[in-house]
């Protein structure tokens, strides 16, 4: 139960709700307990009055001995009634403490892991699942909110039962107490090897249901290509296969339950038939009364649930401790994107790499290579290079989402490793070359990231992306509430979309990776004049692939295989006849047959 132990704070936070638990748990079974006094005094009654009721027969006595007999056995009858009411009660504010307390531990633990995975750097994500990550923050959460609900619960309704019934038993009588305890060391022991099967198969379910989560949810996210390709059939073959194997973990730990139950059951039976024979050997040596062995019965038979429940006890703990050690994994992963310095300040705009160099780490591809470069403020800059020649990782350790192993970045010849991370990217508009879109309003996601509710604002920047005449097209226009990742729209209208939402901020860094390649000439020009007064006393980087997307720009810079190759002018670059100047000739001879 190492991986519980971090979840104690919770229990320090919730300290008042534990202790109340604890406090109307204890009522609860005490007034569960007293009631077998009243009824072993009730039997005992019974037994000495039907002799003296029998002893004064055809005499005026009889009817007084049947009165009073009467009378005591209401009264004892009305306190039963009682106690079970007053139980109830307590029972009632037990559950509003303890199962309370976890459903509040449930909100802030799943409140923690979210916050958590903000902070966690972009190689976390490569590495790990999306239905991964969601099966932690719902079904393992789920599972450790079970150990501070019913486990605790009936954990403390357990151990309070155990002592107080074994307490009242040894007060009666020790040696029939310790005869009826025999069979408890044998069910320690079932306990205790069960408890090793349950948490391997435990782990088990788990790791079949993450898995089933990461299927499902690739399976909905690609269902488009599902589709197209006809492959329903297949995707729900696999999906049948995974449940599959999911269900037989299920019933291989529900058979370990099943056998645990009646083992228990039988324990208990034959603690039952020891109270019979040895209490019945007892009540003929006189040391103990009738009622005692009808009271005894029912301190056995309060503790059957007790013990019976220990080991469902046992098995949402072991599933919580696996649930929890799933969650640690992810809560022990410390992010490498820090501030050093925490500076918070408007930045000027001006860009300088020095020296650098990044691979990445799960892959080992050195997507840069001793990169150095210097964008003045206000600068343009374009990008130019095929796929994988290290431009979108450029635009991504600018905005330090990720950092380099060697070298250093600067902003306004300050560490970018100093600045505190909110506040710089706050100063960078970034239109990526992977556009999500939020399944929100066609407002909403123009203004995501940004205070502005300004209509005029929003109506601006749609137009300088050339995107306001197809929102018109809507009957929702802004209002639009778009599909998941934004399937309502085309490709080129969520990059034009993604565009407006960076303008809007009026950054002082604009980083533009890919932006136009899913829009046609005619709007990428569109774009492109509006982007010309936008980019004013901007820093500006377009990346693209085209050479038509450089023409804005003050500067052109070439990479391949991490490396800048050449960098310059347009002109100085075409006169230098090289890579560029091929990749030019080449685009412009393909535009002109299109």
């Amino acid at each position: 139960m190492q991986d519980l132990f971090s979840t104690n704070k919770y229990l320090f936070r919730y300290k008042y709700h534990l202790l109340g638990g604890i406090v109307f748990v204890t009522l609860a079974n005490i007034f569960a307990i007293v009631p077998a006094q009243a009824v072993r005094n009730s039997i005992d009654l019974v037994a000495d009055t039907i002799q003296l009721y029998f002893l004064y027969t055809n005499t005026p006595h009889q009817t007084k001995v049947y009165e009073v007999f009467a009378k005591s056995v209401l009264y004892y009858g009305l306190i039963i009634v009682g106690m079970a009411f007053v139980r109830g009660i307590f029972m009632f504010l037990m559950r509003q403490t303890v199962v309370v307390m976890s459903r509040l531990v449930e909100f802030d633990q799943k409140n923690e892991i979210y916050a958590h995975y903000q902070t966690l750097p972009l190689s976390f994500y490569r590495k790990n699942d999306t239905g991964d990550l969601m099966a932690r923050i719902s079904e393992d959460v789920g599972k450790v909110r079970m150990y501070f609900g019913p486990a605790i619960l009936y954990g403390l309704n357990m151990i309070t039962m155990t002592i107080l019934c074994i307490g009242f038993m040894l007060s009666i009588n020790v040696k029939l107490t310790l005869f009826t305890l025999l069979p408890l060391p044998i069910l320690s022991i079932t306990i205790y090897y069960v408890n090793t099967i349950i948490e391997k198969r435990s782990t088990e379910i788990q790791k079949s249901l993450s898995g089933i989560s990461v299927f499902v949810q690739e399976a909905f996210s690609g269902i488009r290509v599902i589709k197209a390709f006809a492959r329903e059939q297949d995707s729900l073959r696999q999906f049948a296969e995974e449940s599959e194997k999911y269900r037989e973990k299920n019933l291989a730990l529900v058979r370990v339950s099943s056998v645990f139950t009646p083992s228990v059951m039988a324990l208990v039976g034959l603690s039952i038939l020891i109270v019979v024979f040895v209490g019945g050997i007892e009540v003929i040596n006189g040391n103990i009364s009738a009622g005692n062995v009808a009271e005894f019965i029912m301190y056995v038979t309060m503790l059957t649930w007790p013990f019976t429940s220990l080991g469902w006890i046992s098995s949402i703990m072991q599933r919580a401790d696996v649930s929890q050690k799933r969650i640690n994994e992810f809560l022990n992963t410390k992010t490498n994107i820090v501030s050093t310095e925490n500076i918070t300040k408007s930045v000027n705009g001006k860009i300088t790499f020095e020296n650098v160099s990044l691979t990445y780490s799960e892959s080992n591809i050195e997507a840069l290579k001793k990169v150095s470069f210097t964008i003045e403020a206000g600068q343009s800059i374009a990008l130019l290079g095929n796929t994988g020649s290290g431009k979108s990782t450029l635009a991504n350790t600018i905005c330090r989402l990720m950092d380099p192993l060697e070298g250093k970045i600067l902003i306004d010849d300050i560490d970018i490793k100093k600045y505190n991370i909110s506040n710089l990217r706050s100063q960078i508009g970034y239109v990526p070359q992977d556009v999500f879109l939020f399944s929100d309003t066609i407002k909403n996601n123009i203004i995501f990231g940004s205070n502005i509710s300004d209509e005029s604002q929003i109506l601006d920047a749609s137009q300088k992306a050339d995107l306001h005449q197809n929102i018109t097209q809507f009957a929702a226009g802004y209002d639009t509430i778009l599909g998941e990742r934004g399937i309502t729209l085309s490709g080129g209208q969520k990059q034009r979309l993604s565009i407006a939402r960076a303008i809007i901020k009026n950054p002082k860094i604009l980083i533009l990776d890919d932006s136009l390649s899913a829009v046609d000439t005619h709007t990428e020009n569109t774009i492109l004049n509006h982007l010309e007064t936008i980019m004013k006393n901007k820093t500006s980087i377009i990346i693209s692939h085209r050479v038509s997307s450089a023409k804005l720009a003050d500067k052109i810079m070439l990479l391949d295989n991490g490396e800048i190759i050449e960098q310059g002018t347009h002109h100085e670059l075409m006169k230098l006849g090289k890579k560029y100047a091929e990749m030019y000739e080449s685009q412009i001879e393909i535009s002109n047959i299109v």
